[in-house]
């Protein structure tokens, strides 16, 4: 449990690689171009998975894949100043060391996105909640080492 008696939650956020390499090195996650409302949804405790759908933002390529998985620490979203005017909201994670697994074979075995032919539709907000059984499947193929 987390925050006043609230179960721990898991989410899938979703940025590209590129962008989740900047968050794992610095210990932070980022959401939807920097908005905090979606980063309070975020608890302490509640787990989080990236998904990246391609390598470098506004690419065209497609990578399609986990790339980071962690809980989210103590503390609420903050302001962060990257400079040239750009604040976005961050929220501090525990990065835990994990491979980064391609989406496509876990398809069918993740109720998210099991029998949807367009699979990729609940991302498109880039923070969705999903079950605990989604959390530990994708965690057992990245070979998740939990480090709480």
């Amino acid at each position: 449990m987390s925050g006043a008696g609230r179960a721990t939650a898991a989410w899938i956020a979703v940025a590209s690689a590129e962008h989740v390499r900047r968050g794992r090195a610095g210990g932070f996650m980022q959401v939807c171009h920097g908005k905090a409302a979606p980063l309070r949804r975020v608890r302490p405790g509640d787990r989080v998975v990236y998904y990246s759908p391609t390598d470098r933002f506004g690419g065209s390529d497609r990578l399609q894949a986990f790339t980071a998985i962690g809980s989210a620490l103590p503390g609420e979203p903050y302001a962060f100043d990257m400079g040239g005017g750009v604040i976005p909201f961050r929220r501090d994670v525990a990065w835990w060391p994990a491979d980064e697994v391609p989406i496509r074979p876990l398809l069918d075995r993740l109720d998210l996105t099991a029998g949807l032919r367009n699979w990729g539709h609940p991302f498109r907000f880039g923070l969705v909640q999903v079950s605990a059984g989604d959390f530990e499947r994708i965690a057992r193929e990245m070979k998740a080492a939990a480090m709480e």
